[in-house]
């Protein structure tokens, strides 16, 4: 059943529950809606009960103009608010970034667990300004410069295998999402780990695949430093994922955890 709770500038926002047990919301990465997760969604139902939402201009939400991080950290707080109850977060790539700045911003949670933020090193360039770049890209209908421009500023894909990519069925789900991913780089800023994290209270979880990139593994590592107190953990898996049934475990077992 989908659910519409009202974030704080009136935007609709879109949600469904799953299973039963504590609430746990999930949220989802650049290129996803709340399907793109539906295989760990699944492993989590068994212990918790899962919401996933539509970040404001996917699926079934709203996207009122105009756009700025905190008012997907007002969505955020929309969606907990609406629930009534304790709740546990989940944040996937960009997703994470973003469930981290809600902490750091008093969003309330008991628990936060982030997969993979994809932050830079203090010594990687991003291009300055690429976020608005992107914007303008869109504006102008041109959709496929835009995720190009994306997964090579922010993700840091080598132009050859974009153009690769380009004739894949992938590139053409991930170009429906071209507006929202220049909301996914606004919300990376310069893609460096917030200061602001250094703040967050709750206590936080990061993973990382072991296949990933050693950007990612290291961004990881960043920011769980950052964090007071948090955990970090590194699991067999491939780039940027890590399977479903050896994951939920993994977070089920620090959300269970006491201390």
């Amino acid at each position: 059943m989908i659910h519409t709770v009202r974030s704080a500038d009136g935007t609709p926002i879109a949600f469904e529950r799953r299973g039963k047990g504590q609430a746990l919301v999930v949220v989802a990465g650049a290129g996803n809606d709340r399907h793109g997760d539906e295989p760990l969604v699944a492993e989590l139902t068994a212990e918790f009960s899962v919401v996933t939402y539509d970040r404001r201009g996917r699926g079934d939400s709203g996207d009122t103009a105009p756009y700025a991080v905190e008012r997907e950290i007002e969505d955020l707080a929309a969606v907990v608010a609406a629930l009534d109850e304790p709740v546990i977060v989940h944040g996937i790539s960009s997703g994470g970034a973003l469930a981290l700045l809600a902490a750091a911003a008093g969003v309330p949670m008991t628990r936060l667990s982030v997969f993979e933020p994809p932050y830079r090193g203090e010594t990687e360039e991003v291009p300055v300004g690429y976020a608005d770049e992107m914007r303008e890209l869109v504006a102008a209908d041109r959709w496929d410069d835009a995720v190009a421009l994306f997964t090579m500023s922010a993700v840091g894909t080598p132009a050859e295998a974009v153009t690769a990519a380009k004739a894949t069925p992938m590139w053409a789900e991930l170009r429906s999402f071209a507006p929202t991913l220049v909301y996914d780089a606004f919300v990376m800023r310069d893609s460096k780990v917030p200061g602001e994290l250094a703040s967050i209270a709750t206590p936080v979880l990061v993973v990382n695949s072991n296949g990933s990139t050693d950007w990612l593994k290291a961004a990881a590592l960043a920011a769980a430093k950052t964090v007071p107190g948090a955990r970090r953990v590194e699991l067999d898996g491939e780039f940027h994922s890590v399977a479903p049934e050896r994951l939920a475990p993994e977070l089920s077992a620090f959300y269970r955890d006491p201390r």
